[in-house]
């Protein structure tokens, strides 16, 4: 059985996020559009689709890294921010955007909250459609 990590993750993210657009639970909110992804940024997203492209990374995340939190989340999304001629730090990534993503991905029924650890894990059905898709863009 091909799994999520045999796959090249370029490649299952743009399918995951075709799937994505076809469940109606994951919409994006009315204010993503002006908004940055976080402290990090100079601009907002210019992709029409980053609230699917960063929903299949949120999974993809999940499926590889077990039990993950809002705040591990920020980190791994997160970047440097240029400060002038100053030099760069770091800079985690939006914690609402992150929430909301997860929130939706509960109502849709392929993540749930962890009740042993804090954070939140994939679902068996999560799972299974995330399998499903790294199955199909292995054969391609």
């Amino acid at each position: 059985m091909i799994s999520v990590r045999e796959v090249d993750a370029q490649k299952l993210t743009s399918s995951v996020k075709e799937e994505l657009k076809k469940v109606k639970e994951i919409a994006p909110p009315p204010w993503i559009y002006f908004v940055k992804s976080g402290a990090h940024r100079e601009r907002m997203p210019q992709q029409d689709d980053f609230w699917y492209v960063r929903s299949a990374s949120i999974l993809r995340r999940l499926y590889l890294d077990g039990p993950v939190g809002i705040a591990r989340m920020r980190s791994y999304f997160g970047g440097k921010k240029r400060r002038g001629h100053k030099p760069a730090h770091f800079r985690r990534a939006s914690g609402s955007i992150v929430r909301k993503i997860l929130q939706q991905l509960e109502a849709a029924g392929m993540v749930e909250k962890n009740a042993d650890r804090k954070g939140r894990k994939l679902t068996p059905s999560g799972r299974k459609f995330l399998d499903k898709i790294a199955y199909e863009v292995s054969k391609q």
